[in-house]
């Protein structure tokens, strides 16, 4: 095996005092091949620090740059291993996330990122199929075929008409990655925006069909917020259109992306 257990680490962003981080915590505790865990904040207070405590969690503060964007790289720079997954708070990660992620990793010649398939939790309730769901499969089916993961066509493909890889699922192979990852002014696009800049580049984006992750769909999340802020979300997604496509087309894009999302949020309620 390329990578061992000790050359990954999750670090949990977490922020203020998520009901749910408790749970997040004791899915990464239960990976059947155990790896490092640390936990990250810049909303320090007592409800992190005695969690951490009690799971015996390093927790590290950030003091400087904030946003998602200053959280997610202090992460990223916080844990020491070859390999991170920026764990977040809200969701669950099934027992087999690390072994899957280290095997399939293990096979590739150059990754970047590895990311996986997923369910949805919506009132504690596990939904293993929706729209946005199947859409999102649809969207990866390209990926499915290991020799296309490196292939710059196939990865543009994938996020030429939105955003299928989930974020919470995605391991950084830090050796073949920039040593920021992050620089981006979006609220809710900044991972898509480093996806396309990726792509155009060669390595791998090692895609798992096996269900990694549980992502909680909730009105608290930065997801809903951005998406009920819809002036926000469509700039950033008109943004990244015209990375793929003519202004025109763009456009036209639009209108069936914004139809969708009203879909999804439609749907979670």
């Amino acid at each position: 095996m390329k990578y061992r257990p000790q050359d990954h680490t999750f670090a949990i962003c977490a922020y203020k005092e998520s009901p749910y981080l408790r749970e997040c915590i004791e899915s990464l505790k239960k990976q059947t091949i155990p790896t490092n865990i640390i936990m990250t904040t810049s909303t320090d207070n007592d409800y992190i620090r005695n969690l951490a405590e009690e799971y015996q969690i390093p927790l590290y503060v950030n003091h400087g740059t904030g946003g998602i964007a200053g959280d997610w790289n202090f992460a990223y720079h916080a844990a020491e291993t070859a390999l991170v997954t920026l764990a977040h708070q809200d969701d669950r990660y099934q027992p087999t996330y690390a072994a899957d992620m280290l095997e399939k990793l293990g096979r590739a010649k150059q990754p970047f990122i590895y990311f996986a398939d997923y369910y949805e939790l919506r009132d504690g309730v596990v939904v293993e199929k929706s729209t946005m769901l199947r859409v999102k499969r649809l969207m990866l089916l390209p990926l499915k075929i290991k020799k296309f993961q490196g292939v710059r066509f196939f990865k543009r493909c994938v996020l030429a008409f939105g955003n299928p890889v989930a974020c919470w699922s995605v391991a950084y192979v830090k050796e073949n990655l920039p040593e920021t990852v992050f620089i981006s002014e979006f609220r809710s696009n900044l991972d898509w925006e480093e996806w396309e800049k990726l792509s155009r580049e060669k390595g791998e984006f090692v895609y798992s069909t096996n269900i990694g992750t549980c992502h909680r769909v909730h009105e608290g999340s930065e997801t809903s917020n951005t998406i009920r802020e819809g002036n926000i979300r469509a700039k950033e997604d008109y943004a990244m259109f015209l990375k793929f496509w003519p202004k025109w087309l763009a456009k036209f894009l639009m209108r069936f992306y914004i139809k969708g999302e009203k879909l999804n949020e439609v749907e979670h309620r």
